[in-house]
């Protein structure tokens, strides 16, 4: 079997803390990239000249470095821009700071594309070590040790945790990425989810590869909780037709179940204060994001 090509693109905005340590990493990969674009949005820090260092550093490099106006950003379309200019069988998205846990992490995220329905993989996130514990339990509710494969079949007992997908650590075979029309040319959240959505309509599958594990998290203010979620909720809103009436209630409610009871049992009472407000800000901005969405299209 022929080893397969993968085409890596990583947004930066100022990552010269971060983005050095990352290629390095994904360059010692067992299975290494074809290529690893970086798009970055005018960093105002040394993330061009960390970039630049390590593209030259290893003679004929596979780093290639596109620059653009912070302006111009757009998570779906710049992303759709950067696949555009890549060649592999897989797309892989990473963020600047997920960190893949070891040398194996691509390897086992194109694994699962050795079903031919499967479209899109997505990885495990674990906690770093400064995640707040709520935020720890988060993480490990929506990145459980088990991977899986999921399908329309699914929608009835999974509901929207069927879609469920994130290009903080993802892989998508390039023929359903095309299949599926490619990430949207303005989108400000949730490119991901989008794509999960169409590809599940159109008859593909989406795994979960948990032995692909990246560290990631953030510990977020209430206030930036509630900008991403207006975000969120904005999207779920615009795409109400898509969704096909599936919503994100019951999922919600489940984990703030499964997080209030850990918490509960470990007495941490002051992490379940916070967790309570973190929680009231995603729901508030969803809300506001909805209401801003419908009057849109009332206005339409």
């Amino acid at each position: 079997m022929a080893t397969p090509t993968v085409s890596v693109i990583i947004p930066t905005l100022n990552a010269e803390r971060e983005i050095g340590a990352l290629l390095n990493r994904l360059l010692s990969q067992t299975l290494p990239p074809t290529e690893i674009f970086v798009i970055d949005s005018d960093s105002e820090d040394r993330t061009v000249e960390e970039v630049e260092e390590v593209a030259s550093s290893g003679g004929d490099s596979c780093v290639r470095l596109l620059e653009i106006e912070r302006g111009d950003f757009n998570h779906g379309g710049t992303r759709r821009m950067a696949a555009d200019r890549t060649s592999g069988e897989f797309i892989l998205l990473l963020t600047q700071d997920a960190v893949p846990l070891d040398e194996t992490f691509i390897e086992c995220l194109v694994s699962p594309f050795s079903d031919e329905r499967v479209a899109i993989s997505t990885g495990r996130q674990i906690p770093k070590a400064d995640a707040v514990r709520y935020e720890q339990l988060v993480r490990e509710f929506n990145y459980p040790r088990e991977s899986y494969v999921r399908s329309s079949k699914d929608l009835e007992r999974c509901g929207i945790k069927t879609y469920f997908t994130s290009d903080v650590c993802c892989a998508y075979r390039r023929s359903a990425y095309e299949d599926l029309g490619g990430f949207p040319e303005r989108c400000n959240t949730s490119e991901d989810m989008y794509l999960a959505i169409r590809a599940i309509g159109k008859g593909w599958s989406i795994a979960y590869a948990a032995d692909a594990a990246v560290l990631h998290s953030h510990n977020l203010t209430p206030s930036q909780q509630y900008r991403r979620n207006l975000e969120v909720g904005y999207f779920l809103e615009t795409q109400k037709e898509l969704l096909d009436g599936i919503s994100e209630t019951g999922e919600g409610a489940r984990l703030v179940m499964s997080v209030t009871s850990r918490l509960l049992l470990e007495g941490r009472v002051g992490q379940l204060i916070s967790f309570f407000i973190d929680c009231s800000a995603r729901l508030l901005g969803n809300r506001r994001g909805r209401s801003i969405a419908k009057k849109e299209m009332e206005r339409a």
